[in-house]
């Protein structure tokens, strides 16, 4: 980082800004100072830079190349293509032109155009590790793993330290089905840099897809062996451990990784989880609410400890810790639906009307969002309210029970006519259900009686 905090040449440049100066800089130091604006992503003093230094120097060819990748960067197509053809003429032995060159038409969605761009340039036989990974990526976007490997593989041989070819190779040999040549390939690599931190990962990474745990965990051991504070790897090996059933020895690498963390909560989390799964309540919960000590708005910890409570006969505090982590997480439907079956288990029908509202309102395609919801309201003598809910369902789901529970809300609001109507409607739909819809409705039974002698008149005229 140094270069980025102790660049002279930037703070001379800034300070002249800032002082409205005017200072010499000869070609190669303004490409230095435009170079560093654009790797730090800072693109109007990059355009400020290269503004000032077609002033001093407005003939140079590297200059107006710069002012293209900036052009590039936002998104001005049409002045970089007319900068493009400026340069075109004199530039095409040019390196970094062509690679602005090629990534106008890859920005452009063109890339079999920027291959052939990247191919000529690559007839300079320079940055053709940086070439060839141009190359593969504008293979992945035209869906083409085959071509794109062996591009990775090109870069990979120009720097064989190269961890982006090296992932991406994998993912090709993945998306072509090639597991064989995929782990031949990774074991090549890995007989000629046994130290590679990103070979070991993606050796794990490789065996754990395939389920072949134990494997996996050889290689994230490897990778531990070479850089033992690699905290994800700990996780990794874990899940390995979680994955064969073997809890105790998770929640050892668990607590190995612990010592590395700064943050620790979702760690606490995970111990919990197999704690759990060890059907060892007591320490799971301790986990989960030292997860909750490190950070207190951790909702997967107060929901799992809702689970364990619900488990444990503790139903006040299952409703507690649900009602928590819902509140921060809102939007989150499965937490939604468990804080209204909460509500609804401890009586408390009113408070679970919001959840079951969202839940209807989010999910209007699940048909017990609103079965749920009507009947909530009717528990409640919310009838008007539930002819609404129920009308309103009924243009998602032509269902007999909402027409047994419109009947329903319709006779107790001393609406007969209507009661009548939706009650027919229920029979006509789903007879079978009426035993079990009048239990649930007693204020039905007689007007089920009447409906059905007012058919078999009618059927007999």
């Amino acid at each position: 980082m140094e270069e980025y905090f102790g660049n002279e040449l930037v703070k001379k440049f800034e300070e002249m800004i800032e002082n409205n100066d005017e200072f010499y800089f000869d070609t190669e130091e303004l490409e230095d100072i435009i170079v560093y604006y654009l790797e730090l992503g800072d693109f109007n003093y990059a355009d400020n830079a290269v503004n000032y230094g077609l002033k001093l120097h407005p003939n140079s060819l590297d200059i107006k190349i710069k002012r293209l990748e900036v052009l590039l960067e936002w998104e001005d197509y049409n002045t970089a293509k007319e900068l493009i053809d400026e340069l075109k003429a004199a530039s095409m032995e040019n390196t970094d032109f062509l690679v602005c060159y090629a990534k106008y038409y890859s920005n452009l969605g063109n890339p079999r155009r920027s291959i052939e761009i990247c191919m000529k340039a690559l007839e300079l036989e320079e940055e053709e590790n940086f070439l060839h990974n141009f190359i593969a990526d504008e293979y992945v976007n035209l869906g083409d793993p085959f071509n794109a490997l062996k591009h990775y593989k090109k870069a990979l041989k120009e720097d064989p330290t190269d961890e982006y070819s090296l992932e991406n190779s994998m993912l090709c040999f993945s998306e072509l089905n090639k597991s064989d040549e995929a782990i031949a390939f990774l074991n090549e690599y890995l007989d000629d840099f046994p130290y590679s931190e990103t070979a070991w990962y993606e050796y794990g990474q490789f065996y754990f897809n395939r389920k072949n745990y134990e494997e996996a965990i050889k290689g994230f051991d490897y990778l531990l062996a070479i850089n033992s504070t690699s905290v994800g790897v700990y996780a990794n090996k874990s899940a390995c451990y979680e994955a064969l059933g073997q809890y105790k020895k998770a929640i050892e690498v668990y607590e190995e990784m612990l010592e590395l963390e700064y943050t620790k909560a979702f760690t606490f989390y995970k111990i919990g989880l197999c704690y759990k799964a060890m059907k060892q309540p007591i320490q799971a919960l301790n986990s989960f609410q030292k997860s909750l000590r490190e950070d207190p708005q951790f909702y997967l910890s107060m929901m799992e400890q809702s689970y364990l409570y619900e488990e444990m006969g503790g139903m006040p505090e299952a409703l507690h810790f649900a009602k928590e982590a819902t509140q921060l997480n809102e939007n989150n439907l499965d937490y939604q639906k468990r804080l209204a079956f909460l509500f609804i288990d401890s009586g408390k029908f009113e408070e679970s009307l919001s959840c079951l509202k969202k839940l209807a309102e989010s999910e209007p395609s699940r048909f017990y969002n609103w079965y749920a919801y009507s009947e909530v309201l009717m528990l409640l003598g919310e009838y008007a309210e539930a002819v609404v809910i129920l009308n309103a369902a009924l243009k998602n789901h032509n269902r007999a029970e909402l027409y047994y529970q419109l009947s329903n809300c319709y006779f107790n609001l001393k609406e007969q006519e209507k009661g009548i109507e939706s009650l027919q409607e229920a029979l006509e739909l789903d007879p079978s259900l009426v035993q079990d819809m009048q239990k649930k409705y007693p204020y039905i039974k007689d007007e089920v009686k009447r409906v059905k002698a007012k058919a078999k008149v009618k059927k007999n005229n």
